[in-house]
């Protein structure tokens, strides 16, 4: 039994794998892209429960993969958390005006992604 379907969109294979690997100790269903366009895509393609979504991706920056997805009245209401190196002071307000609904920054506290993850997912 799942818990739910998440979108991982990062570019960093080692990232890549230990999200997933996280995800799915939590019983979570992971869907993976490697960059904003094809991040963008596979929302539309797979409707997931949320996506975790790092900024600094190839071909369409996730703040730009943001917005486009919340500008899609058929995918704006699936949650997208920010997932990022990207700690700066004013970056968090960066993402959340891209359209994000949360924001974790690298290195990952387990706790508190997981945490995120219930509040969004029900």
């Amino acid at each position: 039994m799942s818990n739910g379907r998440i979108l991982v969109v990062e570019d960093n294979p080692d990232n890549m794998t230990l999200i997933s690997d996280v995800l799915q100790s939590l019983e979570y269903d992971i869907v993976q892209a490697f960059d904003g366009e094809q991040g963008v895509e596979m929302a539309a393609s797979e409707r997931p429960d949320l996506i975790l979504m790092d900024l600094s991706l190839p071909l369409m920056d996730g703040w730009t993969a943001s917005r486009t997805i919340k500008s899609d009245p058929e995918l704006q209401h699936i949650p997208i958390i920010a997932l990022t190196a990207h700690a700066m002071v004013g970056d968090r307000e960066r993402a959340l005006e891209a359209g994000c609904d949360d924001y974790v920054s690298k290195p990952i506290d387990l706790r508190e992604l997981a945490s995120k993850l219930s509040k969004y997912i029900s």
